[in-house]
């Protein structure tokens, strides 16, 4: 009598959208592992786990496509099974199953049990701070927060991951400590909203406080600070930031605009007077700090002056690190209510205006560094090239230093001291010394 063979399957975990999405994708793998199953980022594999993206219309539409690619590959006897996660099958499940219905099943952003299950593994709460990581061994993610209180008119967040939930203190310490055993030296702390951390716990702003406790983690070097919210921000973390040499001198800040009749119906509880004050605050504070933050134009009626107003502004405050984004209509949000005015070509225009102002002023900035020395961590190899970054640097979105592979060995993973020897709008190069 012939046995019928069991198929191991191998979970492929695929992630579309922010860093915040890489984390849950990171602990789904953690779960999957600990459960004894074969699960790989982004290679081949028989069931495919999708954690997509839902924020704008182009992070929708990848997300989508993706989703579309698999469920082709299903079709054609190349995959399994496909499952569907994250912010994209929070906001439009219902859509999705109606469109797209030979998906196997789709998961919101806080169904990772039900997924689990379908996924034939049990969730275990014993495994707190455990994940697989995808980024390079040197770095991690480090969420210590999730949702979002804000009321901004133009983001869906809240609508995709509810309302702010800090993590407590000692829970993020301990998977800080658990990072630093497998080698991890930098910590990138994320949340939708950095500033809120600890209102709903501890009753009052505390990222400084969780800062204090994360630094006296052995093994971490650096801890770098994304997605703090202008409007509250706990100015206490500035005088950690300047006395302790682990926390990076640096901040992202996303600020979306400066024009105060943008501002006030963004609804992003600022001035242009008030952020203006903030930004002085942060450098006469710490005056090494690179600041990052990212811009929205072409939101519903801005007009060329407001687009002045933020143009000049850029010019005048010279940030270290800008992204720009054309405004993205989305449904069920605030200013959903508001018509969609600036012509898309505009938009595009605005943000081409706004990204070349940058890219002198980031030109002008890196000139400056020529000739001097700072210590990098090396992230990884890519040609003949060693790619590293300054604390003023943050992976993927920042500048990067390379290093000449056929003339230089430096350790991948590791720190090291680099002099800058020349420099372009976005990337540095150097040598060790």
């Amino acid at each position: 009598m012939r046995t019928k063979s069991l198929k191991k399957n191998k979970i492929n975990v695929v992630t579309l959208g922010c860093s915040k999405n890489v984390y849950d994708s990171e602990v789904l793998m953690g779960q999957l592992r600990a459960n004894n199953k074969e699960v790989v980022h982004e290679e081949e594999g028989n069931v495919v786990v999708i954690n997509t993206c839902g924020f704008i219309a182009n992070a929708k539409e990848e997300s989508v496509n993706t989703i579309l690619e698999y469920v082709q590959k299903k079709e054609a006897g190349d995959v399994d099974k496909v499952f569907v996660t994250g912010c994209l099958s929070e906001r439009y499940k219902p859509d999705l199953q109606k469109e797209i219905p030979n998906v196997d099943e789709y998961f919101g952003t806080s169904d990772l049990p039900n997924l689990l299950k379908a996924l034939g593994a049990d969730y275990k709460h014993e495994l707190i701070g455990e994940r697989l990581t995808t980024t390079p061994k040197n770095y991690a993610y480090l969420k210590i927060a999730e949702g979002c209180d804000r009321p901004c008119s133009f983001c869906a967040i809240p609508l995709m991951r509810g309302k702010h939930k800090s993590k407590p203190i000692e829970e993020l310490v301990a998977e800080s400590e658990k990072l630093a055993a497998k080698g991890v030296k930098e910590l990138i702390l994320i949340a939708q909203d950095l500033t809120y951390y600890g209102l709903d716990l501890y009753k009052k702003r505390n990222l400084a406080e969780l800062l204090a406790a994360l630094v006296k983690v052995e093994g971490i070097e650096w801890i770098r600070l994304h997605y703090a919210f202008p409007t509250g921000f706990p100015m206490d973390v500035l005088d950690l930031m300047k006395k302790e040499p682990k926390i990076c001198n640096y901040i992202d800040i996303p600020l979306q605009h400066i024009s105060d009749a943008i501002l006030k119906s963004m609804r992003r509880g600022t001035t242009y007077e008030k952020t203006t004050k903030l930004l002085h605050d942060f450098r006469s504070v710490v005056p090494e700090m690179s600041i990052r933050t990212t811009l929205i134009v072409g939101y519903p009626g801005e007009t060329e002056e407001d687009f002045r107003i933020l143009r000049d502004w850029v010019k005048e405050m010279r940030f270290e690190r800008l992204g720009c984004f054309t405004y993205s209509h989305e449904e069920n949000t605030h200013a959903y209510n508001l018509e969609d005015d600036v012509p898309e070509e505009v938009k595009q225009q605005r943000a081409n205006e706004i990204m070349e102002i940058q890219s002198q002023i980031s030109w002008e900035l890196n000139q400056e560094k020529i000739g001097k020395i700072f210590k990098c961590i090396i992230d990884r190899k890519e040609g003949n090239h060693f790619v590293g970054r300054t604390e003023f640097d943050s992976p993927d979105v920042d500048n990067e230093v390379l290093i000449d592979a056929t003339k230089f060995y430096v350790k991948i993973g590791d720190f090291t001291t680099i002099k800058i020897t020349e420099a372009s709008d976005f990337d540095l190069y150097g040598a060790p010394v």
